[in-house]
């Protein structure tokens, strides 16, 4: 249980979220640095920081309703408030215990205005919230892109507590598997759960299975025939271990030596081979030409919100705008890597055109010796309809009463011989 004051909590709820909002972090690296904490309130200083990143529209406007004079975006009183509400909306915490751990994290400052404001707010009774305002210029962007069913959506699966999948090397143990834990399969060498504890699970230890998020699984099984595969910028190798499992002699190439050491972990504990190289994409030069390149390329990462919420505030058009260059770059670099009539899959887990099919236009366009190759029948799961131009888009709705599913694209192309 965290402490009896709560108060620690609160405050490393507050430096995340400043990391976060005016930093630019992520929610991950906020964490990782508030180290002085117990295992309990380290917990709750995330849940706290996380409920608020994802209600953060909406909290402002009940904060704007209950003041004269609007504060400041950045203010301290403003963060603080925002906080304090999404304790109560998000985690259903106490009035007295809402009021009592906020009020210390202004001392010095308004104490008496956010004293005020959560009085009148918690008096009124705060509303649910269970379909959040994304902030205007994603909603602005995905609904121009997307559609509006698609923002209701992403508004659903915001608060909506994402399952657990896991992936197996074999698909006879990942049915076995579902049987026996009360789990689903939802493709092949796919076990989606409840959300839990992973070193908990059977067979963690073992290495029978890895966690990845179906979406994430579906670029490599693109991948095609057993060969000599490259996995460009790879780590932390959730699908290095899909082609290795697969039977490809896979060699994976990431610019992040702490990443690649991650990954190297993870081959050891899944008894799964692959050839580590820690080099950077752009300047790398292979000693050979590969039968297939997948490139799961950096990218603004706006698909993965329903666990990641801070991705809203990080990929601005900016940061969106810059990774599609660098998209461009490595899918250029990585046509140099390919034998003629190979294989190239290229992926980015965002919900922005700018990194997904604007990306694949301009290649295409560039390079006439490559044709795009649309999913055959068995090769993804059926519930996954490729476009019109044969890529495929995950989108926030698709699966939403299994769990729902993180946000691709995926474009599979081939050179011609």
């Amino acid at each position: 249980m965290p402490s009896v004051e709560g108060v620690g909590a609160r405050k490393a709820a507050l430096q995340m979220l400043d990391a976060v909002l005016r930093r630019g972090q992520t929610l991950d690296a906020a964490a990782g640095s508030e180290r002085k904490l117990s295992l309990a309130d380290h917990g709750l200083a995330i849940a706290i920081a996380g409920e608020t990143l994802r209600r953060i529209p909406d909290l402002d406007d009940l904060i704007d309703s209950a003041t004269r004079n609007r504060l400041a975006d950045d203010s301290k009183a403003r963060t603080v408030l925002r906080l304090a509400l999404a304790q109560k909306i998000g985690l259903g915490t106490p009035d007295h215990a809402v009021v009592s751990t906020a009020l210390p994290l202004v001392d010095g400052g308004p104490r008496r205005l956010v004293h005020g404001v959560l009085g009148t707010l918690l008096r009124r009774g705060l509303p649910a919230i269970d379909a959040p305002k994304l902030p205007t210029d994603v909603e602005q962007r995905w609904g121009s892109a997307w559609g509006e069913d698609v923002v209701a959506a992403a508004r659903r699966q915001m608060v909506a507590r994402p399952a657990l999948d896991l992936t197996f090397a074999d698909d006879a143990e990942a049915q076995a598997y579902a049987s026996a834990n009360n789990g689903t399969s939802l493709a092949p060498n796919n076990v989606r759960l409840p959300s839990s504890s992973v070193s908990d699970l059977p067979g963690f230890g073992e290495g029978r299975w890895w966690v990845q998020d179906l979406a994430a699984s579906l670029p490599a099984r693109l991948v095609g025939k057993a060969g000599d595969v490259l996995d460009l910028c790879a780590a932390p190798g959730g699908k290095t271990m899909q082609l290795a499992a697969a039977g490809h002699r896979v060699t994976s190439v990431d610019a992040s030596g702490s990443r690649l050491e991650r990954l190297r972990e993870n081959l050891k504990r899944t008894h799964l081979e692959a050839r580590l190289v820690e080099a950077d994409a752009l300047t790398w030069e292979p000693e050979q030409q590969f039968d297939a390149i997948l490139l799961d390329a950096p990218c603004s990462a706006t698909g993965t919100f329903r666990r990641h919420p801070e991705v809203f505030y990080r990929a601005r058009r900016r940061i969106i705008a810059e990774n599609a260059e660098l998209q461009a770059r490595l899918l250029a670099r990585a046509a140099d890597f390919l034998k003629p009539g190979g294989t190239l899959v290229y992926a980015v887990c965002s919900l922005e055109p700018e990194e997904g099919e604007q990306v694949i236009l301009n290649f295409s366009h560039n390079h006439p010796a490559f044709r795009t190759a649309p999913p055959q029948p068995g090769e993804i799961p059926d519930f996954v309809t490729p476009t019109a131009e044969g890529h495929v888009r995950v989108l926030p709705g698709l699966l939403e009463a299994e769990g729902g599913l993180d946000g691709f694209f995926i474009a599979r192309l081939v050179r011609r011989g």
